[in-house]
């Protein structure tokens, strides 16, 4: 039976892992191991000064090993593979994300910082996110039968599979669009806004927006064409 771990960057508590879990024991035996608060945009943040908790916790799916962590994503990963299963797992699921992991968003994604921790280690990883304000019908609709086409299906070395699901409902989801690259328009506009200016002190407050803009055949172009966009993303050259 395939061992199969799952983590995320939005914390053990989150809706998506949970979904993300109960499709994992359709797969094989699921261990899940994720940070206790949400870690989101930390990209690869790792913990090496300071002492890493990992305790049990209490998790709603049923034969699951839960634990949860101090730590990022990343840390997560490591020490799942390295400390706390009793083997390596056959293949890790990342997500559910409550938001793309596309395009430029990619580097900041800490979604994807804890599945590029795995696939440097050698494990099959896929990572699943989708819009964070949109519904779930389209996730549901495509992951089981996505998650069985990419969980045995060959990568690089320090490759990833990443999915996204688009926004929209089910009825206007034009299907599954597959070898999707990485598109390289600007995801984000924007800059910072003053909230206080104590003259020797500025406090700012980001203000990013998404850009709807992408070129053909990529991940971003296919969200927004209320496509699933399904691609390799590798983590360095």
């Amino acid at each position: 039976m395939r061992k199969i771990l799952v983590s995320n960057d939005d914390g053990i508590d989150s809706e998506g892992i949970v979904r993300l879990a109960e499709l994992a024991k359709k797969f094989g035996e699921v261990w899940v191991v994720a940070p206790v608060k949400q870690f989101s945009a930390m990209s690869h943040a790792a913990t090496f000064w300071d002492p890493l908790e990992v305790w049990q916790a209490d998790f709603p799916v049923e034969g699951v090993h839960a634990y949860a962590t101090s730590g990022t994503p990343s840390d997560c990963i490591c020490v799942a593979l390295n400390a706390v299963m009793p083997c390596k797992p056959d293949v890790v699921f990342c997500g559910i994300n409550a938001g793309y992991n596309i395009a430029s968003s990619i580097q900041y994604s800490a979604t994807c910082g804890a599945a590029f921790e795995a696939a440097n280690e050698g494990v099959h990883t896929i990572a699943f996110s989708e819009y964070h304000e949109g519904p779930h019908d389209v996730a549901d609709k495509y992951i089981e039968q996505i998650a069985a086409e990419l969980i045995d299906k060959p990568l690089g070395v320090n490759e990833i599979w990443n999915v996204n699901f688009p926004g929209c409902s089910l009825e206007e989801c034009k299907g599954i669009k597959y070898d999707c690259t990485v598109s390289q328009a600007p995801f984000f506009s924007g800059g910072y806004n003053v909230v206080k200016d104590e003259g020797t002190k500025v406090t700012y407050m980001i203000d990013y927006r998404p850009v709807w803009q992408a070129e053909e055949g990529t991940d971003l172009k296919a969200v927004i064409d209320n496509y699933v966009a399904v691609g390799k993303v590798k983590n360095y050259s």
